[in-house]
């Protein structure tokens, strides 16, 4: 169980990688993390620039000059990023209880806020709603995804102690 947000060093993973890739500019990497979320999520300039800059710092990217474009700030990956995205390629894969943890938090409140009565919100006309329908196609969308990119969904029936057992998972205590 997290006792935060989203998962440390999340940006900074998908900024090296994104570079990785080919020489990137910071509203291109904004908009690409955008692509990547589905739409959901974008991080601000305010967060992507430090980590450009920071990676530049410790000479795991370094800003190039592109005559097409004389006014941005490109960046490229370097032989030091590519190692210290190694690293962050093996630290991210032990993270996805992490993210499970963050999705399945939110859907919880969600669901609190539309079902439980020790929260008196208020839906508005027009707007997202907490209540059964919505929550209804908030997991619709998740399924979709999910037949999109794995297959056909089918449904696990264990408990979450059940799975936790049947893949050797650590208890939440």
């Amino acid at each position: 169980m997290r006792k935060s947000g989203p998962p440390k060093g999340l940006i900074a993973y998908l900024v090296l990688e994104l570079l990785d890739e080919k020489p990137r500019y910071g509203y291109e990497i904004l908009k690409e993390i955008r692509s990547i979320s589905g739409g959901h999520w974008e991080p601000s300039y305010g967060s992507v620039y430090p980590i450009l800059y920071k990676f530049e710092e410790k000479g795991w990217a370094e800003r190039i000059e592109r005559a097409d474009e004389p006014d941005r700030k490109y960046f490229e990956i370097t032989d030091a990023g590519r190692e210290e995205l190694a690293e962050k390629r093996e630290e991210t894969g032990g993270k996805a209880r992490d993210f499970a943890d963050v999705i399945l938090g939110f859907y919880h409140v969600f669901v609190a806020f539309a079902t439980d009565e020790r929260f008196e919100i208020e839906n508005q006309s027009g707007e997202w709603k907490f209540d059964e329908e919505f929550s209804a196609w908030v997991t619709e969308q998740i399924i979709r995804h999910h037949e999109r990119d794995f297959g056909d969904f089918q449904r696990v029936p264990d408990t979450p102690e059940e799975f936790a057992e049947r893949h050797d998972l650590e208890s939440d205590e």
